[in-house]
């Protein structure tokens, strides 16, 4: 402290500082958006700077001190209620995120390699991938082959001991979603640790089940939910007796994020999913403190940067006060965030693209304050991933905590005036959908009356339409594609050979165990699973007890659900990429020119000098080329009388003209009518979208139709595809 502020005197260069700054006056809200006006010339102020999100949010060119007065949430600190701020008052300071990379190797040996590997190079957590036949809790043997060997085949206690072989459980923490239950999964981790002498105590993680984003993606449960929910309250009881860390509910936002949900749908349905699981282990005995301790939360990340800030933080606020209004203490109110770069927003073509957006999503999630992350490999759309693909997601896990330091500051995002109010607004507009969802039964309710499925529809179908008139880009895709690119190598899997050669270790294993004790301890587990409460713990010790004799995950299902009721049936959630549609486009051309041997030549009529038609001809090439087209090019012509001959000459059956807007009145209707009267079938573009009264000359003369910015160019594609019999 200088001399001069003692005595209550302002330091010279602040004074200095004060004179610069009056000669400059403070503008007003109201002066600037005058001047921005004055900038615009005459373009309309609101269209031009607000932007709409598929949110129904309005997003202002600037945010204010102003647009955050009267939100609480602002003066609260990190790790303090509501928790908007990250759920400890060190933030990353003193516990990093977890580098959680997904492995999906269907080997156990294969799958044990990568992981180590990950581990040796990084990553600080297992996240275990299986199959649908684990998850559901059926044998190799037994299971339909589709089920089998899209991620890790489990069956035994032999694979789980083959793909954790030398993975210390104690100090690496595992995240596992394990489908409608975790009874069997669990026990099989659990058995693992009790056979290689690990303390249970110090294991920290998810073996998560979550029947109602299983019944959201496939349709249909195994069992009906009541029985699922009876098999969740005696792990969760279990977890709890014993002491543990783990934590075996998990409630996941991808389903909805991947059908092509808001922001706002999959945190309201993310919400109303865990009210329901607190609901149901209530009526089952479970204490609302214990309960919500052992959830944990996944969320789909997407490319929106503060939308995706903004919902995990208001994720954590509305969780708190959900708690809390249950009763729960200040402890069970934080949400533990596990996240994921989107799965929906990768695309097959120019897939080294994909490296960008995992970058810009994986920093969303990390100034959002996410406990554990998976980075997606940048060719998941289109093959497993291999070794370059494992590196280079979790090297992007490690660059943004030791090169970019995001380790700090602790909530980097809180005091924007931006991020504060789109938290503010993203939390009340998730909090009408959850109260409506509620209102309407819960969510298991509304699922079957197909009500989140049918929003979530006409928010995808938006995104699609952005898509198709190109207002939204995929680079690479719908803009920009590469069409010298050379396709990922995809090795083939024979899924049926692979189910073979399972099933016969499978049925070696099973005569190596002691086939006498292993039925007694499955016998144990029936009588426990018929007489036992709701809250039935010692169903738990049974199944890990039948595991440890030799019982596989299928005797384990058997024993745990005999006479099981029907199951509950609801509209599938619609799981697919934003590229979709523009994928298929292009997919239909390659497969024409491997079945014909050509392609669709597209003769692009240049007239003048090149930098007479130069934008345009570019324009036109990039807007054909997202069909996978062949565009013949030119230097341009000077006659109309030149051009039109190299039209009719060239062989294409559709043709272009490019020129400027000035020029057209004069060219367009001598050149439409030369090439039409020769070539009556060809279809002829013009480049540039002119005054309705010159559409209508340039109609009569010939043209077909105009490609411009606001064409929508999926629906011209897909009908010169289907003109040709490309579709």
């Amino acid at each position: 402290m200088t001399k001069e502020v003692v005595e209550g005197k302002q330091p010279v260069g602040e004074e200095k500082q004060d004179r610069f700054f009056a000669e400059f006056p403070y503008p007003t809200y109201e002066e600037w958006r005058a001047e921005s006006e004055k900038a615009l010339k005459g373009a309309n102020w609101e269209k031009t700077l607000l932007t709409k999100t598929y949110e129904d949010i309005q997003l202002q060119p600037m945010y204010r001190m102003e647009d955050i007065e009267g939100i609480t949430h602002c003066d609260s600190a990190p790790g303090s209620y509501p928790f908007v701020r990250g759920t400890s008052p060190t933030g990353y300071l003193t516990k990093p995120w977890e580098i959680c990379q997904e492995c999906d190797e269907p080997l156990a040996s294969a799958f044990h390699d990568v992981v180590l590997h990950e581990l040796n190079k990084g990553g600080t957590a297992v996240n275990m991938v299986v199959d649908k036949a684990s998850k559901l809790g059926i044998d190799v043997d037994k299971s339909d082959a589709a089920f089998v060997g899209k991620g890790l085949s489990v069956s035994t206690l032999e694979d789980i001991q083959q793909a954790l072989s030398g993975i210390n459980l104690e100090k690496t923490p595992l995240f596992l979603s394990a489908g409608p239950s975790s009874v069997q999964l669990s026990s099989l981790i659990i058995a693992f640790m009790k056979a290689n002498g690990q303390d249970l105590h110090k294991f920290t993680g998810c073996i998560g089940a979550d029947p109602l984003a299983y019944l959201s993606v496939e349709g249909e449960l195994p069992i009906a939910l009541t029985q699922l929910y009876d098999e969740m309250s005696a792990t969760v009881a279990w977890v709890a007796e014993n002491g543990l860390n783990l934590k075996p509910i998990l409630v996941q936002g991808q389903p909805y994020h991947d059908s092509g949900a808001s922001a706002i749908q999959e945190l309201a349905y993310v919400l109303a999913t865990g009210v329901e699981y607190l609901r149901n282990l209530a009526d089952r005995g479970i204490a609302i403190d214990t309960a919500a301790k052992q959830m944990y939360f996944s969320f789909s990340v997407g490319t929106n940067f503060f939308m995706e800030i903004a919902k995990i933080r208001a994720a954590r606020m509305l969780w708190a006060q959900i708690v809390e209004a249950f009763g729960g203490s200040e402890d069970a109110q934080k949400m533990h965030i596990h996240a994921r770069t989107s799965a929906f927003t990768k695309s097959v073509y120019d897939p080294y693209v994909n490296m960008l957006r995992t970058t810009t999503e994986a920093f969303s999630a990390v100034v959002g304050g996410v406990d554990s992350l998976h980075v997606g490999y940048f060719d998941e759309a289109i093959r497993p991933a291999d070794t370059f693909s494992h590196r280079i997601s979790r090297n992007n896990q490690i660059m943004l905590q030791r090169e970019c330091n995001l380790l700090q500051p602790v909530d980097p995002a809180g005091g924007s005036w931006y991020v504060e109010k789109l938290t503010n607004t993203v939390a009340q507009k998730a909090w009408d959908l959850f109260q409506e969802t509620e209102a309407a039964g819960g969510i298991t309710k509304a699922l079957e009356q197909n009500v989140p499925q049918q929003k979530i529809k006409a928010v995808a179908k938006n995104r699609a339409d952005g898509l198709t008139k190109r207002k939204d880009v995929i680079l690479g895709t719908n803009m920009y594609p590469n069409l010298i690119e050379k396709p990922l190598d995809v090795q083939p899997f024979d899924y049926q050979a692979f189910m073979q050669q399972r099933s016969k270790d499978l049925a070696s294993y099973r005569e190596d165990i002691d086939e006498v004790e292993c039925l007694t301890q499955l016998s144990g587990l029936k009588d426990k699973s018929k007489t036992a409460s709701h809250t039935g713990s010692a169903i738990i010790d049974a199944a890990i007890q039948s595991v440890l004799s030799g019982a596989t995950v299928g005797e384990l299902t058997a024993a745990l659900r005999q006479g099981a009721s029907a199951s509950l049936v609801v509209p599938p959630l619609d799981i697919h990429r934003a590229d979709r549609e523009y994928c298929q486009l292009r997919k239909n051309t390659e497969s024409y020119v491997a079945r014909t041997g050509k392609n669709l030549d597209i003769f692009l009529a240049n007239m003048g000098k090149i930098p007479q038609h130069k934008a345009r001809a570019d324009f036109v090439t990039g807007f054909l080329e997202v069909g996978a087209f062949k565009i013949l090019k030119n230097d341009g012509f000077l006659t109309v009388e030149e051009a039109a001959q190299a039209a009719i000459e060239s062989g294409a059956s559709v043709a272009v003209i490019c020129s400027t807007d000035a020029t057209y009145p004069e060219l367009v209707p001598p050149l439409a009518k030369l090439i039409k009267e020769a070539k009556p079938e060809m279809t002829l573009f013009l480049a540039g979208l002119p005054p309705e009264d010159l559409q209508k000359v340039y109609k009569e003369a010939g043209v077909d139709d105009f490609i411009h910015v606001r064409a929508n160019c999926y629906q011209m594609l897909s009908k010169l595809q289907k003109e040709r019999g490309i579709q």
